[in-house]
């Protein structure tokens, strides 16, 4: 039925205030790029602030390592929850290279996602993000703005971790696309997050841009320069390794 038909019998609007409603089950137009570009970037360093800060905070509280862990990884959860609450009606609430770049992915293969013009705003956004989240967890707690860590690492265990939590949170905001799920993404992604935290050996930080903005604070949750790369290349293979994940279990729940 058209939009003239469903209003038959009833006093038209001036043109210059008619705004049609989408029809019910629409999908609402995309945010413009720049609004979509603002919310990862500002979502980002929201979200870098709360894991350093947290850290900080933990370590000036406490010296037991396992209490400082704990307070880090449930900040990070509840604040990641906000997070993607918040921002995720406006750009996804990526946050993240490595989503983004899978979303691209699924995208040129048939699949709803972004395109190469956003796959750049996004990623640069998330980096500028990070690095200025790291700055202002630095400022807040009386650290030079910019303090390079001085925390190795790269050891191969920690590096298998990355891969590991990486594929774990590809497979599970891609698992939830596929089955009509994205609603739970605010408790499930916090979640799993605050759990990998605990069960893989490098803390989970299965983010690039988030492992870039880490190095420039040398604070509890801080990584040395010279890990990253070992770090960021482990998260690209855990990402490859998520991918494959979803198309062999979510082969059959694929519209």
């Amino acid at each position: 039925m058209s939009v003239t038909e469903e209003t038959a019998g009833q006093p038209a609007a001036p043109a210059a205030e008619s705004h049609p409603a989408p029809p019910p089950g629409a999908t609402p137009a995309p945010a413009p790029l720049a609004a979509r570009a603002a919310a990862e970037l500002v979502g980002t360093a929201a979200l870098v602030a709360v894991v350093v800060g947290s850290g900080a905070q933990a370590t000036g509280l406490t010296d037991d390592v396992a209490v400082q862990l704990l307070a880090n990884s449930l900040a990070t959860v509840f604040g990641l929850g906000v997070l993607i609450t918040l921002f995720g009606p406006v750009s996804g609430a990526h946050f993240n290279p490595a989503v983004t770049v899978a979303e691209w992915w699924t995208a040129r293969r048939g699949g709803a996602g972004i395109g190469p013009r956003e796959v750049a705003a996004y990623v640069a956004a998330q980096t500028v993000g990070a690095i200025a989240g790291a700055v202002l967890a630095n400022a807040m707690f009386g650290e030079p703005l910019v303090a390079w860590s001085t925390h190795d690492r790269s050891a191969g265990r920690l590096l298998l971790g990355e891969v590991v939590a990486t594929a774990g949170l590809v497979l599970l905001v891609f698992g939830l696309a596929r089955t009509d799920r994205l609603r739970f993404a605010p408790a499930a992604v916090a979640s799993y997050i605050g759990a990998a935290y605990w069960f893989t050996s490098s803390t989970s930080f299965a983010n690039p841009a988030v492992t870039v903005g880490r190095a420039f604070s040398d604070t509890f949750a801080g990584i040395a320069p010279a890990s990253v790369p070992g770090f960021v290349a482990t998260q690209a293979v855990g990402a490859v390794a998520g991918l494959a994940l979803v198309s062999v279990v979510f082969r059959t729940a694929r519209r």
